[in-house]
């Protein structure tokens, strides 16, 4: 926490959808909860009756109670969300408080009620995001078994592009139909819920539509194109994601997405090697981008004026991972200094509309020296 450690804080809404109030009290209920923080007092937990028992059993707070046991002069709306709401600022009320601290998500509701019970709401947008970004031994290791499946479920879609036939029209065929973009998808959501894995709405991008970083793909994939498959799914025991991209080609590599794809896993190592503790990540973004330029690709989006062959590196290096598969920190232009215990993805690729799009990804670790890398996963082309 930041300036606020010794002030009341609230953190609300629903825990399985909510990674900030679930990291403070992690019990995913599908339901509207609170979590308050009374310094001298310790910590509360309201939400749905029927679910007291288990909190209480979790330990996930000190004073776990229903929103009846907090019920205003004025009622409990037969709204959850709001009675719920209620609830807390009736909690804030019997214990004397009238300001608290809260974080980025705290749902407008919450904020609305408290306010009309004459608690004033105060937001500091930086609370929970370092206790989040440094990760513990606990949360690493969850991380890591979800990358090691991730993984798998990459070098799956790979092998199963690459040795699918190519018909004479150059579309792949798995048997005997046309091996399509959804199709892989598919498979890929099949494969991760018989591991007990959520689905991922997963890209696999193949020849110019990976020239668009964020193209999932439709239709046929085709022979002697790239093929950008990125996937990343939650692991449901714990919460965590993953996050792994390779690109493949099936058949004959085109001398042009060999060397696109030598320069990415280039810019891949520069930027892993720039990745500490204490190194911004403007600094890791401009590592990967310093290997791109050297090598004659353009960094930004094309201009309108751009030429149809363009390839460019046109998005940041990475980002954190965690309970969200997007997170703090960002490693792009104004990126912050890295602490022990950031999760990041370290992704450069390039991305023609005329060619593709290669991109490479691993999950890291930040440690004091440097950063453990998760992934294993070979980086080539070729799956066969």
């Amino acid at each position: 926490m930041t300036m606020i450690e010794a002030k009341p804080t609230i953190l609300a809404g629903v825990p399985a959808h909510n990674p900030w109030l679930f990291r403070a009290a992690p019990f995913a209920v599908g339901d509207p909860a609170a979590y308050i923080t009374i310094p001298g007092r310790g910590t509360f937990f309201i939400l749905r009756d029927i679910e007291l028992e288990r909190a209480k059993k979790a330990g996930v707070a000190d004073f776990v109670h229903g929103p009846r046991e907090f019920m205003p002069a004025s009622g409990l709306s037969a709204d959850r969300e709001t009675a719920t709401a209620q609830a807390a600022a009736e909690c804030l009320r019997r214990e004397g408080v009238r300001e608290v601290w809260t974080d980025r998500s705290l749902p407008m509701i919450f904020a609305h009620v408290l306010q009309n019970a004459a608690i004033e709401v105060r937001c500091d947008p930086e609370m929970g995001v370092l206790e989040r970004r440094s990760k513990s031994a606990r949360e690493i290791a969850a991380l890591r078994k979800a990358q090691k499946t991730t993984e798998d479920a990459v070098r799956f879609a790979c092998e199963r592009i690459a040795r699918a036939k190519a018909g004479a029209d150059g579309v792949l065929t798995h048997d005997g139909s046309p091996l399509t973009s959804e199709r892989v998808r598919s498979m890929i959501d099949v494969w991760l819920l018989e591991r007990g894995f959520s689905t991922s709405d997963s890209i696999v991008a193949g020849g110019k539509q990976g020239g668009d970083c964020h193209e999932r793909g439709k239709g046929p994939l085709r022979t002697g194109e790239p093929i950008i498959v990125d996937i990343f799914p939650m692991d449901p025991s714990s919460r965590y994601y993953g996050d792994c991209t390779r690109t493949v080609v099936h058949g004959k590599i085109p001398a042009n997405v060999a060397e696109m794809h030598g320069a990415v896993v280039a810019a891949k190592k520069a930027a892993i090697g720039a990745t500490r503790a204490g190194a911004t990540g403007e600094a890791v973004h401009k590592a990967a981008c310093d290997v791109f330029e050297t090598r004659g690709y353009a960094i930004g989006l094309p201009g309108i004026d751009a030429p149809a062959t363009y390839t460019g590196y046109v998005h940041g290096t990475g980002h954190g991972v965690g309970l969200d598969v997007h997170e703090p920190p960002l490693l792009d232009k104004g990126g912050p200094a890295l602490v022990v215990g950031d999760c990041l993805t370290i992704e450069p690729g390039l991305y023609s509309l005329a060619i593709g799009g290669v991109r490479v990804e691993d999950m890291v670790i930040v440690t004091e020296r440097g950063c453990d890398n998760l992934n294993t996963l070979p980086e080539g082309l070729t799956w066969a």
